[in-house]
């Protein structure tokens, strides 16, 4: 049936011979997948051949430019793993003004090390219902606040002239309760009534909430929301203005994949998934991480593969490390589901490290962390526009002796500055007063104690948080992954209060860690010894060092270290008989790391050049150390 159905369409449309035999290839597949789905709806033939007819198009729309852009990056095999890519994530607005102003500051952008851009929603939402731009009334429509399509278009262009990459986000999971589909709906209009779950009473959404958990308890409690329109209640998992896509009706799958080749076709090189463990819901289960949340996925990795080859997909999936290791794909879909993932678990443990100065919490999660199947990367952080959740188990606390409740609450308290002696600046974000569970919004630089020590204007204390900024980046650009800095943090930015006066964030702390940037802050970079600059400089060599050793790049060759010092953490990437050592040491003190550490890992050289401090180290018998200055670190290669 597929088969024939793919023949027929073929013969109706002007086609290349290589599209062709990718989705005869992949054609059966495609279709179990659907079906698995939705054998037995009644729309399932009609939107079945809908979705092939959309792939076919997708192709036909896809510029020459841009397949030729398919082709190099398929000649490169995994293209997304090389260790010369480097990202920053950031709100146009808040960083440049416009899109339009958006090429002015590609030069600096280069001048840093940055060759890939993750620009935070750009969509049409509405003004104080926005979610920072999660709520999207118009997929295709640029938010008058940035600009319009054509400067976005503009942008890509002068990107791609200069050989840089390019995310933007798809929100899959919700609509703004403005978007014409929801319009429609409201308005009783059946066929876009099915495109959302709405239900006459309480009785099912009261069912549903004995086992989902609430989002922002805080801000959005509950996870439907009454509509006076029609006198029913719809689903909106996140806030009440973001109402759930139903993915059981297939249209709605469709729909949303003809918006994705929209992306793609504008030039994205990653697709960015926000929120795919909420996609598909069912009665009785936390409607998150649900299996066929990852037949969707499948579905979605399949079409692309077809029809924009050259586009990846990174699956926002930020739950507990067993569950993100999944969107990669399992069974025979491993590496065919997402090409990325956030590696949100390790992002919160450096943070555990920083607090704590103690790596056992961080090792006892990486046996979980280093099944990530190769084809497949991380986008590796030390924060994001989101808060930093505590996203690990009990477990893992408990393998290091510590008491899981007591330590978050530590954790909790450390970085909200509650605790004595604690340097950090930073806000709880969305704590459940049922469960007492908490997250943290703040800047890197706050959370690592800058914004204390300047209001103190403490030289020691100013000192010690440019080490820990380094650190805590220097750690992740080494992991393996793509390296993904938050705009302001390459210059120390403090947390911004000024969002507590603006009435559509002020009930969201997050904006604190969400700055406005201040150009000429930026132009001190050019100052010799200023904070700006001293942290911009040291980043700039963190991404030049990254790009010049290609045993950096994802071929999943990371090894963790035993701890031979419970304050250091290290870890060995092996490439045949290549070694590189991150060593980074956690604690205020000087660490002792015995040399034994780097033999056992078979070092056949008895110095290693450190490429952060141009220090040759001459390699020790195993009762001798390696000293790691406090928040230090090193990063070795045999010489």
């Amino acid at each position: 049936m597929s088969l024939q159905k793919v023949s027929s369409l073929l013969a109706e449309s002007k086609t290349e011979k290589a599209f062709a035999d990718r989705l005869y290839a992949a054609a059966l597949t495609l279709e179990r997948l659907f079906q698995q789905l939705y054998q037995g709806h009644p729309a399932a033939e009609a939107a079945y051949e809908g979705l092939l007819k959309t792939i076919i198009q997708a192709h036909q729309q896809r510029s020459k430019k841009l397949q030729a852009y398919d082709q190099d990056k398929a000649a490169k095999t995994h293209w997304y793993l090389s260790n010369e890519i480097a990202g920053m994530s950031l709100y146009v607005d808040r960083f440049a003004g416009s899109l339009k102003q958006m090429p002015e500051k590609l030069d600096y952008l280069e001048e840093l090390g940055i060759n890939f851009l993750h620009l935070m929603p750009i969509f049409e939402s509405p003004a104080n219902e926005s979610d920072g731009g999660y709520a999207v009334s118009d997929f295709r429509k640029v938010d008058a606040r940035f600009g319009n399509l054509k400067d976005l278009e503009s942008l890509v262009s002068k990107m791609h002239q200069r050989k840089m990459y390019l995310m933007l986000d798809i929100v899959l999971n919700h609509t703004s309760h403005k978007h014409a589909w929801a319009e429609k709906a409201k308005a009783g209009d059946p066929f876009y009534k099915d495109f959302f779950y709405f239900y006459q009473d309480r009785s099912l959404p009261d069912q549903f909430e004995q086992t989902m958990p609430e989002i922002f308890p805080e801000s959005a409690p509950g996870s439907f929301t009454y509509v006076p329109e029609l006198q029913e209640w719809v689903m909106t998992v996140f806030h009440n203005y973001q109402w759930d896509l139903n993915y059981t009706n297939p249209h709605v799958l469709v729909a949303m994949l003809d918006t994705i080749f929209f992306y793609a076709n504008l030039g994205v090189d990653i697709l960015r998934i926000d929120a795919p463990a909420f996609i598909w819901k069912r009665l009785g289960t936390t409607c998150q991480n649900l299996p066929e949340a990852h037949t969707l996925l499948r579905i979605i990795k399949c079409c692309v593969a077809i029809a924009t080859p050259g586009m990846a997909l990174l699956g926002e999936a930020i739950v507990a490390p067993a569950e993100i290791m999944k969107y990669f794909g399992t069974d025979e879909f491993v590496a065919k589901e997402c090409d990325f993932a956030y590696n949100a678990t390790h992002m919160a443990l450096q943070w555990d490290m920083l607090a704590t100065k103690d790596t056992r919490v961080m090792l006892a999660a990486q046996e979980q962390i280093l099944r990530k199947p190769y084809g497949t990367s991380w986008i590796t952080y030390t924060r994001c526009h989101d808060d930093i959740g505590l996203g690990y188990d009990d477990s893992m606390i408990a393998v290091a002796g510590f008491n899981a409740f007591e330590h978050r609450r530590f954790l909790k308290d450390y970085y909200s500055g509650s605790y004595q002696g604690s340097p950090a600046s930073g806000a709880l974000f969305s704590v459940n007063p049922k469960t007492n569970d908490a997250r943290i919004s703040g800047t890197l630089a706050s959370l690592c104690g800058l914004e204390k020590a300047l209001a103190s204007n403490d030289a020691a204390a100013i000192e010690d948080a440019i080490n820990k900024i380094l650190l805590m980046q220097a750690h992740s650009f080494f992991l393996g992954g793509i390296p993904m800095l938050f705009y302001g943090d390459e210059v120390g930015y403090t947390n911004d209060y000024s969002y507590l006066e603006d009435v559509g964030k002020s009930y969201d702390n997050r904006w604190m860690h969400r700055p406005i940037i201040d150009w000429e802050k930026n132009a001190r970079r050019q100052q010799a010894d200023t904070i700006e600059a001293r942290i911009f400089n040291g980043t700039k060599k963190l991404l030049q060092i990254r790009k010049q050793l290609a045993i950096i790049a994802d071929s999943s060759n990371i090894t963790w270290v035993t701890p031979h010092n419970i304050h250091v953490a290290v870890y060995v990437r092996k490439y045949g008989a290549e070694r590189f050592f991150g060593v980074f040491n956690f604690n205020d003190a000087p660490a002792y790391l015995t040399w034994y550490a780097f033999k056992e890992h078979e070092l056949n050289s008895n110095k290693l050049f450190d490429h952060w401090t141009g220090q040759t180290h001459v390699v020790g018998d195993d009762r001798e150390h390696l000293i790691v200055p406090p928040h230090g670190f090193c990063l070795l290669t045999p010489a």
